[in-house]
């Protein structure tokens, strides 16, 4: 072997580095991603200030007058002017329509019933039932996350079959949403029973955000440690762009 072709000290030396870089790289990548798909899932910092300020005007206004209908319409005049502001940015409004209809469904039943603390009742009827669609989805295998994230990462469904350490990373992370969403609503129906609504609805306040972020934080740190994801949209492009290439080419052996 020729001094030419003997791998010098300084080469092989830079392998390990060079791995090491391109594994450390890959990870900043794969969180970035996480991050990035997370906040569109999510509805990031806006999305949530955006669900929580219409139930807050309505108990500052029944805490300062006692009136159900004042609070019940500026609740939802203030959802509804969120969304025309994200129409009129042409934002994406989806987070926004469902604190409309949220609110929609609460102030229907509070003016039912009567009873300002039924404003928050159907909210917490289906944060509980999601809370338990999260850990039930988790047990049987398919895990709501995974259902919710594998569209948005470009992964659709291909988790479940080819990717195992997405899977894991799923399943923890719906456990941690339904643990921390039932252990919300475990309690909120005591004070739902027992407390006045001026007070069921400052502590609906103080825990809407806390929760969130430690369930979007458990998901980011699962799937941030966890395999990328497989892109099939990638693949089924790159399938149709070869199955074009093999009909050009047996196009041109006929002619």
């Amino acid at each position: 072997m020729t001094s030419v072709d003997k791998p010098t000290d300084q080469a092989v030396g830079d392998r390990p580095q060079d791995a090491q870089a391109a594994r450390a790289a890959q990870d900043a990548e794969t969180r970035a991603l996480t991050q990035a798909a997370l906040f569109d899932a999510f509805g990031g910092i806006r999305g949530t200030v955006e669900t929580m300020v219409p139930g807050l005007l309505f108990v500052l206004i029944y805490t300062i007058n006692k009136d159900l209908h004042l609070s019940a319409i500026a609740a939802l005049a203030v959802a509804l002017v969120l969304v025309v502001v994200r129409l009129v940015r042409r934002d994406t409004v989806k987070h926004a329509f469902s604190g409309v209809f949220g609110v929609a469904f609460g102030v229907a039943f509070a003016m039912f019933t009567g009873n300002a603390k039924d404003f928050y009742l159907p909210g917490m009827i289906y944060g509980t039932g999601l809370g338990a669609a999260f850990f039930l989805s988790a047990l049987v295998g398919y895990p709501l996350l995974g259902l919710l994230l594998g569209p948005v990462f470009r992964e659709n469904l291909s988790w479940r079959t080819r990717n195992p350490g997405r899977k894991k990373a799923y399943t923890k992370a719906s456990l941690a949403w339904g643990l921390i969403f039932l252990a919300k609503y475990a309690i909120l129906f005591p004070l739902y029973w027992w407390a006045d609504t001026e007070q069921l609805g400052w502590v609906l306040i103080a825990l809407k955000l806390p929760p969130m972020v430690l369930a979007v934080y458990f998901t980011w740190v699962f799937l941030a440690k966890a395999p990328p994801p497989i892109d099939v949209f990638a693949e089924m492009e790159a399938e149709e762009k070869a199955e074009a290439e093999r009909k050009a080419a047996e196009r041109q052996r006929q002619a």
